[in-house]
């Protein structure tokens, strides 16, 4: 009953933006066919530049939102029969180099002087692609989903150069047509181009954007009107084999150094312009970046971010399913512990209004954790009125022989979902309600999990309350992520921003939240956190804050408060604490960067906690970048009946550091290498990786790891990969 008066709650505030017509919605940009062939060198010397309509009239976004760029910068865009061309001419306000971080690929950024573009292929305001350039040619590509998120982790073929002088530098770029997704025969997508200017630290775009929302927001584009449809791409398929060798030492008793040589293919099929298939046999992810490793000092499992390409594409009609806390399905839970065989995968618009996904993956059987799985996962979404839609999700996980199976392995694991997702036409109003059932053979009942969200974003005010109930018995973290089980949650913000009219300090404001967890039957408070943070942003972008909270939490099951030594707190403990902290990061723009953030005050049992993270890079522009991050946790305790002997009167020092390097030789060599210390985990790890784009989307790698044990630095294990890919449009 509940879950209905939500949805219908939402239904009937929707109805607001019904008749609401698109931002930007009268800015159009008339794109003419090339008439002569364009050469991708940095350059706007062919005939076809000097016929191509030419735009200027930037709107400032950062540091406010009022007037006309200061920073002049001219577009001009034109295409032919295979590829859409991009051109940005930059002219600097201030002289003096520009700010570049790196050459390498999707850079970061805040920290580069760069030009972005933005698609809206199928003008459903939620979904596009994003490609651009820093000064030095570093290329950027994104996914556009959820009308405004940016997936950097895609991939795809294309081609661009920058020059540079001293009064502008300049982005040329080729992006062919079998690299998109779009409608046939429409004359209009949504479009926005944007530039950062580090210098005068001005953000600004072509099609204003308020600046509480980033020039990726599909809510705001303009229109890229063709003088005639897009041509279709014709037969669109692309093969990416790749060979790869590997020689791994594990220094165990009695184990030999293990020589792998091994191929495979991913394939691209374009059903049609807005279809995709994506096939993938014996799939290899060894040049994929480890992943940071972070103290973990929760009670529950932390997140880490899907890497891996196959699953990119379209991959938020899957794993964005539902909310941070509770998702049906989580793509890195495919292939954790065993290898992956083969996998298929079909998505993308069926029309205006409806956008499917389906995909299918098999692994194989390991010694270590038994039988392998075939996972299977559809998902619907049918947009509703301008930027809305209701979705459909259904996963299922099935072992491949059950004679084979380990104790820990279940015979399946199933979820449905349907969630309601709300984005007004303007984007200040953005929400999101779903229900989620789950089924394993260990829960037929008290298998369902809610979530809500409702959230106001204007300039100066943000306020949004969040909501979730999970019961007992749901069971989704052998396909999903589902943080904890058998609680409800509320967490209501306000954050404020006010903004001064001139000098060093551009807006300041509080942060008022509160994170409160209750018991599934009875309702009883089991843990929450209420606090209030106050910062300040300053018109060369350094920011700084400062905070306070409380802290109750019950203990609902055994937790080690060291995250190692493995004595515990026994369940049914209360637990309060005060603390309070700062925050600063240097502006951007600067050679060396710095920042930390603090946090000092109470713990579990009485104790203490001193917390330090630090981060410091040095930039050798545009070829090397040097930095160093950690973290130091100092946990004390002291005499309390809720500690177990071992833990009374200690003090443990857990330390989280790793020192990076990164080498852009060119905008197609690049060299990194990092290591991370981490007590807590035991482990020292260093990972090198050398890249030679050597085609566009083609690639040789060449990837050393090692793990060390922190305390004794005795080496646990060795690998070196040594990869060639190689993407071939048919």
């Amino acid at each position: 009953m509940i879950y209905k008066k939500i949805i219908f709650f939402f239904l009937c505030f929707n109805g607001f933006s019904l008749f609401a017509q698109k931002n930007n919605a009268n800015l159009n940009y008339n794109i003419k066919k090339a008439n002569s062939p364009i050469k991708i060198d940095g350059q706007n010397t062919e005939d076809a530049w000097q016929n191509a309509i030419s735009v200027s009239d930037f709107r400032r976004v950062l540091p406010m939102d009022t007037g006309q760029a200061a920073v002049k910068t001219e577009v001009k865009l034109t295409y032919d029969k295979k590829n859409l061309y991009i051109l940005f001419i930059n002219y600097n306000f201030i002289k003096g180099p520009n700010v570049v971080e790196s050459m390498k690929r999707d850079w970061n950024f805040g920290k580069n002087d760069n030009d972005l573009i933005f698609f809206d292929t199928f003008n459903d305001l939620t979904n596009g692609f994003a490609f651009g350039s820093n000064a030095r040619g570093g290329q950027w590509d994104a996914l556009v989903y959820n009308g405004g998120n940016a997936n950097l982790a895609w991939d795809n073929k294309w081609k661009s150069e920058a020059s540079f002088d001293t009064d502008k530098w300049t982005w040329e770029a080729a992006i062919p047509f079998k690299t998109l997704r779009y409608s046939k025969n429409k004359d209009t997508w949504g479009l926005n181009l944007s530039r950062l200017d580090l210098k005068t630290t001005e953000k600004s775009a072509w099609a204003p954007v308020p600046r509480q929302f980033p020039t990726a927001s599909l809510a705001y584009t303009g229109n890229l009107v063709w003088d005639n449809p897009p041509p279709k791409p014709g037969t669109n398929i692309s093969l990416i084999p790749f060979l790869y060798y590997s020689r791994i030492n594990k220094f165990v008793p009695n184990a030999k150094p293990e020589n792998n040589f091994g191929y495979g293919f991913d394939a691209k099929i374009a059903l049609n312009s807005s279809l995709n298939l994506d096939l993938t046999v014996l799939p290899d992810f060894s040049q994929v970046e480890v992943d940071v490793q972070q103290t973990n000092l929760d009670r529950f499992e932390l997140f880490f971010p899907e890497r891996r390409q196959f699953f990119l594409e379209n991959g938020d009609i899957f794993n964005n399913f539902g909310t941070a806390n509770v998702r049906p399905f989580f793509s890195r839970r495919v292939g954790l512990n065993a290898p992956l065989l083969f996998g298929a995968k079909f998505s993308g618009k069926i029309d205006k209004n409806w956008r499917i996904g389906a995909m299918n993956m098999q692994t194989g059987n390991t010694a270590e954790f038994g039988a392998g799985s075939n996972y299977s996962v559809f998902s619907v979404q049918r947009q509703i009125q301008k930027r809305s839609y209701l979705g459909f999700i259904y996963t299922d996980k099935n072992l491949n022989n059950a004679v084979e199976a380990k104790p820990t392995q279940t015979l399946f694991n199933r979820t449905f979902g349907l969630e309601y997702n709300l984005a007004s036409a303007d984007n200040k109003w953005q929400g999101k309600t779903a229900w989620i059932k789950t089924f394993s053979p260990t829960a037929k009942k008290d298998n369902n999990a809610y979530t809500f969200n409702i959230g106001r974003f204007t300039k100066k005010y943000t306020a949004d309350i969040d909501a979730e109930m999970v019961d007992e018995s749901v069971t989704g973290n052998e396909v999903g992520f589902i943080r904890r089980t058998n609680y409800m949650r509320v967490n209501p913000g306000l954050v404020y921003q006010f903004f001064t009219k001139g000098g060093k300090l551009l807006s300041h404001g509080p942060r008022i939240f509160s994170n409160l967890y209750f018991s599934r039957t009875g309702f009883n408070l089991t843990e929450n956190t209420n606090g209030i943070f106050y910062r300040f942003l300053f018109r060369k972008q350094e920011s700084a804050s400062i905070w306070v909270a409380n802290d109750y939490v019950k203990l609902l099951s055994p937790f080690d408060p060291t995250g190692y030594v493995g004595e515990k707190l026994a369940t049914n403990q209360e637990h309060r604490w005060r603390a309070w902290g700062t925050s600063f990061a240097s502006r951007p723009q600067s050679l060396f960067t710095y920042g930390f953030d603090t946090r000092y005050g109470g713990y579990y049992a009485s104790g203490k906690r001193l917390r330090l993270d630090a981060e410091t890079a040095i930039r050798f522009q545009p070829y090397a970048t040097l930095g160093i991050k950690g973290s130091y946790n100092r946990l004390q305790f002291f005499e309390d009946k809720r500690l177990t002997e071992k833990l009374k009167n200690s003090t443990h020092n857990l330390l989280l550091i790793g020192p990076r390097l990164d080498l852009s030789f060119t905008n197609k060599i690049f060299f990194t290498s990092f290591a991370q210390y981490n007590n807590q985990a035991n482990n020292f790890n260093i990972n090198s990786r050398f890249q030679w784009r050597y085609s566009p989307a083609s690639d040789l790698f060449l990837v050393y790891t090692e793990n060390y044990t922190a305390d004794s630095f005795n080496t646990k294990d060795r690998a070196l990969v040594l990869k060639f890919t190689y993407w071939w449009n048919i």
